[in-house]
C-alpha cells in the first residue's frame, strides 16, 4: 500500500506532502511563469502536482491547469473563508506528490496576505524575483523578506531573468546562508508568458503557444535538480476543517441553470459550478456568440468575460438575445457579473470606440475607459444574503436604474459596486463566490424552500 493510498483510507487524519508558496516582492516578478514551469517539470517527471492560485484571479488557474494537468482552485481567507482553504488544501494532499501555492501581488501586499495564508498552513515560501539589472541588491531584497515576519519561512529564492552564469554566482555569494539560490531562470523572451487586457491572456487562446513555453520553462528549472529541492523540504501536515463542510442540501434539485460559456463570458470559478451541482442543479452550458437558441433552464447565468472584445459578435446574434429577452419577460431568475451586466444593457461602445446593441435588459449604456479600473473585494448585500466577491473592470455603466444595494467593501466605509434589480434579473459588476454562501446563492437561482437560519456560512 502506497502512502495515497494509506491517505485514502483515514478521510479525517492529518496527512502530509511537500508543499511549497510561490510569492514575490511585487507584482509582474513571473509567478505565473515560473510555476508553471514547476507544474510541468513535475508533471513530465511523472509526478501529481496540485496548483492553487491566491486572490480572485479567473486567467491564472486555467495558465496552471493547463501546465500540472490538474484541476487549479483559488485560495482566498477573506472571499473563501479559513475552513474552506484548509478543506482544499487536505483534499489535495492526499493525492498529490507536491503542493504549489501561487501567491498575488507582493507576499506582504493586502490584508489577508499571501504571507498569512502561507503562515496559517505552514507553508514555506519560495520568493520569485526579476533580477534584471541587479546583483547583490537582490540578496540584499530577499534577506529583508526573509526577516520581516517571524511566522513565515523563506526556503529559498528563483532568480528570475538572470542575465548570465556570472550573474547567477554574484547573487547567489550574496545571499544569506538561511536562504538558498534554488534555481536561476534565464532571461528569455521564450519562458515568459503572455500579457493582455486585465491579465494574461486567456490559455484556451494560445494553447499551443503556452505549451513550447512550459516545456521550455520545465527543461531549464530540470538542469536546477529543483524537483529534488522541493521535494526534500519537511512535508507540511494539512488537516481537514475543524467541522468538515459538508455537502449543503440539494436546494436546487430538479433545477436547470443555462450558464453562458465561451470566449466573451469565460470568468467562472470551478467552485461555483461544483457548488451549483453538489446543491442539486443541473447545468447547461450555451454559447451567446455561437449558439441561436438557449436551452431549457429554470435560471440563467451570465459571468464575466470579454463582451468589450466580442461586441460585434454578440450584437449580430439576435436569435439568441431574443431567447434571452423571452427569459427575461417569463420572470426566470437571471445572475449577470460584470461582462454579464454589460451584456444585459442597451448598448455597449467597444475599445475602438464602435457601439453595439445588446439585450437591453436594464436601461444603460456600457462602455470601456482606458487603463484605469476598478477593482477590490467586496460582499454583495443581496436581498437573498451576502455573498463575498470582488470587482475587476475597466468599463463603466451610465444611464443605469437605481440600484437596490451597492456591495460592502471588505475595508472602505465608502458604498461598493452598485446592484441592480429587474424581474428575476440581478446585475452588478461584481464577481461571486458562491461557497460563500450557498444558501443565499440558492435562494439567487430560484430555489424553492432554503431554511430561513440557513444564510451563513457553508465553506463546501
Amino acid at each position: 500500500m502506497n502512502v495515497k493510498e494509506a491517505n485514502a483510507m483515514h478521510e479525517h487524519d492529518a496527512v502530509s506532502c511537500p508543499a511549497v508558496f510561490v510569492a514575490a516582492p511585487a507584482s509582474g516578478q513571473g509567478k505565473t511563469t515560473v510555476t508553471s514551469a514547476l507544474a510541468r517539470m513535475l508533471r513530465r517527471q511523472g509526478r501529481v502536482v496540485r496548483v492553487f492560485k491566491t486572490g480572485p484571479d479567473y486567467l491564472d488557474p486555467r495558465v496552471l491547469a493547463q501546465a500540472s494537468g490538474q484541476p487549479v482552485d483559488q485560495l482566498d481567507l477573506w472571499m473563501a473563508g479559513e475552513a474552506y482553504c484548509r478543506q482544499r488544501l487536505f483534499e489535495a494532499a492526499r493525492e498529490a506528490d507536491l503542493i504549489l501555492v501561487e501567491g498575488a501581488m507582493g507576499l506582504f501586499d493586502g490584508e489577508p496576505s499571501s504571507a498569512d495564508l502561507a503562515a496559517l498552513f505552514g507553508l514555506p515560501m519560495v520568493i520569485v524575483m526579476d533580477v534584471k539589472g541587479m546583483a547583490q541588491t537582490a540578496a540584499a531584497l530577499v534577506a529583508g523578506l526573509a526577516g520581516f515576519r517571524d511566522d513565515v519561512r523563506i526556503a529559498g529564492l528563483i532568480a528570475n531573468a538572470c542575465g548570465s552564469a556570472r550573474h547567477r554566482e554574484l547573487i547567489e555569494d550574496a545571499l544569506p546562508a538561511t536562504v538558498p539560490l534554488l534555481a536561476a531562470m534565464p532571461r528569455d523572451p521564450a519562458l515568459a508568458l503572455p500579457e493582455r487586457h486585465l491579465g494574461l491572456v486567456q490559455a484556451e487562446e494560445i494553447r499551443d503557444d503556452l505549451e513550447a513555453r512550459f516545456d521550455a520553462g520545465a527543461e531549464a528549472l530540470a538542469a536546477e535538480d529543483l524537483a529534488e529541492s522541493l521535494l526534500a523540504l519537511p512535508p507540511v501536515a494539512f488537516t481537514p476543517a475543524p467541522t468538515e463542510a459538508s455537502a449543503p442540501p440539494a436546494w436546487l434539485a430538479g433545477r436547470t441553470i443555462a450558464v453562458a460559456r465561451d470566449a466573451a463570458f469565460s470568468f467562472v470559478y470551478q467552485a461555483n459550478l461544483d457548488l451549483l451541482e453538489r446543491m442539486g442543479a443541473t447545468l447547461r452550458f450555451f454559447s451567446p456568440l455561437a449558439d441561436t437558441s438557449l436551452p431549457a433552464c429554470d435560471a440563467l447565468w451570465l459571468p464575466g468575460g470579454y463582451p468589450e472584445l466580442h461586441a460585434e459578435g454578440l450584437a449580430a446574434n439576435a436569435a439568441l438575445r431574443d431567447d434571452l429577452r423571452r427569459a427575461f419577460d417569463d420572470d426566470l431568475p437571471i445572475l449577470a457579473e460584470c461582462g454579464g451586466l454589460l451584456y444585459c444593457l442597451e448598448t455597449l461602445t467597444d475599445q475602438d470606440g464602435e457601439t453595439h446593441a445588446m439585450l437591453g435588459l436594464l436601461p444603460g449604456a456600457g462602455a470601456m475607459r482606458g487603463r484605469r479600473g476598478c477593482q477590490g473585494m467586496q460582499s454583495a448585500e443581496l436581498p437573498e444574503g451576502p455573498v463575498r466577491g470582488h470587482a475587476h473592470h475597466r468599463s463603466q455603466a451610465s444611464g443605469t436604474p437605481e440600484p437596490i444595494a451597492h456591495g460592502r467593501r471588505q475595508r472602505h466605509p465608502a458604498p461598493g459596486e452598485a446592484i441592480y434589480r429587474a424581474r428575476g434579473l440581478t446585475a452588478s459588476y461584481l464577481h461571486l463566490f458562491f461557497p460563500d454562501n450557498p444558501a443565499a446563492v440558492a435562494r439567487l437561482f430560484g430555489a424553492a424552500a432554503v431554511a430561513d437560519d440557513s444564510t451563513k456560512e457553508c465553506h463546501a
